[in-house]
């Protein structure tokens, strides 16, 4: 089985067309889908009310309208395998760490990915990383990678250049070849997860993890080309120029700290 965690913060416009392509994505392989609202005020905390009122749903996937905004529609019908939704409420923002830590704890899978609640990724990339993981056998982790030849938006150059900086700097400290540490889509073995000591609650939560895991020296890491539809600040992107300052902190404090000792 594949557990999905879906970290979400004021995501109302987006998170019906993200947990509806999640259902779809992979459709012959059993999934739990665990959402994680970590203090929405937007109404997003409402609609999971609304569509998830007993907290988890099991059935073949969903349907949406048209505009991504109504309510969902179960799917029983005969679907290659289930898909279980578990929906898990924060009563405070917390950051992004924060809700990634809960839905870790939940996880059950075999595998576990890491979906925004957002439409920037497209979960249909996940077959080929599933694909080394679970098929080939050659990967314990697969990150995706936004600089490797699928589409991408053409948006905000500094935002690029400080992502190829923190992933070289990120490289040198830890002796690693990865283009894209501050990706969402890092697949990996439940023994990988398991082994994970994981502290941060913002987003350094993205170092804290590939340096936990580039530490340990015994996982075969693998990266792959993604599909990348960015959006601008004005349509609701949340990480700036403050995280990147972070990041390059915690690439040396995860790096000379004992791991597991905080953020």
């Amino acid at each position: 089985m594949l557990s999905v965690i879906v970290p979400c913060f004021n995501e109302r416009h987006t998170i019906g067309g993200v947990l509806t392509e999640i259902a779809a994505a992979l459709p012959a392989v059993p999934k739990e889908i665990i959402v994680v609202d970590d203090g929405s005020n937007d109404g997003t905390r409402e609609w999971l009310q609304a569509n998830f009122p007993l907290g988890t749903v099991t059935c073949g996937g969903f349907r949406i309208g048209a505009d991504g905004q109504a309510q969902l529609t179960p799917v029983q019908g005969n679907a290659p395998a289930p898909v279980t939704i578990n929906v898990t409420f924060h009563e405070q923002n917390r950051g992004k760490g924060g809700a990634l830590r809960t839905g870790f704890v939940k996880a059950t899978g075999d595998v576990v990915v890491i979906q925004d609640a957002d439409l920037e990724y497209d979960p249909q990339d996940w077959a080929r990383m599933y694909s080394l993981i679970v098929e080939r056998k050659v990967a314990d982790v697969v990150y995706g990678s936004r600089f490797f030849g699928s589409p991408h938006r053409s948006l905000f150059y500094h935002y690029y250049l400080a992502n190829r900086l923190i992933s070289f700097i990120f490289n040198v400290l830890y002796n690693q070849m990865l283009s894209d540490i501050e990706v969402c889509y890092k697949m990996m073995r439940r023994v990988v997860l398991e082994s994970l000591r994981l502290t941060a609650d913002d987003f350094g939560i993205e170092i804290e993890i590939s340096t936990q895991i580039a530490r340990a020296g015994r996982w075969r890491i693998y990266e792959i080309g993604i599909a990348y539809y960015g959006r601008s600040y004005a349509e609701g992107k949340k990480i700036n120029w403050k995280d990147g300052v972070k990041a390059l902190f915690y690439l040396f404090k995860y790096r000379f700290t004992k791991i597991g000792s905080g953020a």
